[in-house]
């Protein structure tokens, strides 16, 4: 399983976790928990204007934003993503996979974001150290993040 087609800040994410042993991997998670960017003040209490990723075990809720390069023409693949996350403490394994999907697809081309394989979770490694419900919560964020930006340059 190779990382090469993967964008630049996620293939070192994804080495970072694969350089550690097994048992090490989940610490690793654990620590990307605790760097989820806060969210801006429009989404600050204000869950409601973003979307529930219901698969996931704990309250995780997303907002995807395409920034145009052209501020009056529509979504492009070229569109610049910004992700955003609500993911509660309580929570580290479902947080700590908000934070390094956020750290490595924030700022990118939608059309980069939409490549991302799906078997996000299996390259990290965290099969052995996570529950397949787990599991399954992070390849929907990974999947409704797809979704959204799909949703939008369609739209």
């Amino acid at each position: 399983m190779t990382t090469t087609e993967l964008p630049e800040k996620l293939h070192e994410i994804v080495e970072d976790f694969r350089a550690v042993p097994d048992p090490e991997r989940l610490e690793l998670l654990l620590e990307f928990s605790e760097e989820l960017p806060a969210l801006p003040e429009r989404y600050s209490g204000h869950q409601d204007q973003m979307e529930q990723v219901v698969e996931c075990q704990t309250p995780l809720f997303l907002a995807v934003e395409l920034e145009n390069p052209t501020p009056d023409a529509g979504p492009t693949p070229e569109s610049i993503v910004r992700l955003f996350v609500s993911a509660p403490p309580e929570a580290p394994t479902s947080r700590g996979f908000a934070s390094v999907l956020s750290q490595s697809l924030n700022g990118l081309p939608a059309a980069e974001v939409l490549a991302v394989p799906e078997d996000l979770s299996t390259r990290l490694g965290l099969q052995k150290a996570l529950t397949p419900l787990r599991l399954r919560g992070m390849s929907a964020m990974l999947g409704r993040i797809k979704r959204n930006i799909a949703d939008q340059l369609s739209g």
